[in-house]
């Protein structure tokens, strides 16, 4: 593909009403974005980082739960197996949400199939899902996808960078690992849409709890595959059924 073709394409894509709207459903959970980015930000540098390998960091790996539970592993000096392992187990809900978004993309090239998984979050699928809930090809999808994309990224990297910048310069007591709590616990609650999944989640909480004692964070790393196992279980042991919403 040209320039000029890139181009003209992403200009029509930006004009598409669906564009506007994946951008417009976004904007209300931008602010937790932003704090959990600026907090990810301030720790990649409190942990030990350079300026330069925390923008960096920040830039291409692009999962802050991730960063987030690295981040101690590094300033230890934990073994690279066990930073790497702790990384890959708290991604591994991108290979459902990948596995999720396939019928919607499969049809793409492959290089832009690439980029969307980039920019691939878990309140763009959230969003998504909610907008698109039949998993079959339209032409609105990417629009929709791009336009949250546009509010999304920018609502992380910006408070991100600052963060990085200005870490020598925020105060303990602001209280910036609590605001990134809170928006975790915003994350967490709206990919939870079923009894499977609330279990699945207490399972992991009290996992991670009782596993609390462990070196190096191990207990994310406990947490997770108690979660995976409990999440079979159900499914093998009970059908799936909605959260009905209490009045």
């Amino acid at each position: 593909m040209s320039f000029q073709t890139f181009i003209g394409e992403a200009r029509a894509m930006a004009r598409h009403r669906e564009f506007k709207r994946g951008s417009r459903e976004m904007v209300g959970v931008s602010l937790g974005i932003a704090a959990w980015g600026l907090v990810t930000g301030v720790a990649m540098v409190k942990s030990g980082l350079s300026i330069w390998l925390a923008l960096l960091m920040t830039l291409v790996v692009f999962a802050g739960s991730s960063q987030l539970a690295s981040l101690p592993l590094i300033a230890a000096g934990a073994p690279l197996w066990v930073i790497w392992a702790t990384a890959f187990c708290v991604n591994l809900r991108f290979i459902i949400f990948s596995a999720q978004w396939r019928p919607y993309f499969a049809h793409l090239p492959r290089a832009r199939r690439l980029l969307i998984g980039y920019f691939a979050a878990d309140l763009n699928f959230v969003a998504f899902t909610h907008r698109f809930p039949e998993a079959r090809p339209d032409p609105a999808q990417e629009p929709y996808y791009w336009g949250g994309v546009v509010t999304n990224w920018p609502a992380w990297q910006i408070p991100a960078v600052l963060g990085i910048l200005l870490a020598d310069r925020v105060p303990a007591q602001w209280g910036l690992g609590f605001a990134g709590v809170l928006a975790l616990l915003g994350l967490c609650y709206s990919l939870l849409k079923d009894r499977n999944g609330w279990i699945a989640a207490g399972v992991a909480g009290c996992a991670a709890i009782a596993a609390y004692a462990l070196p190096l964070r191990l207990n994310i790393v406990v947490a997770i595959a108690a979660a995976v196992a409990a999440g079979l279980m159900m499914e093998k042991l009970l059908p799936d059924a909605p959260v009905e919403a209490k009045a």
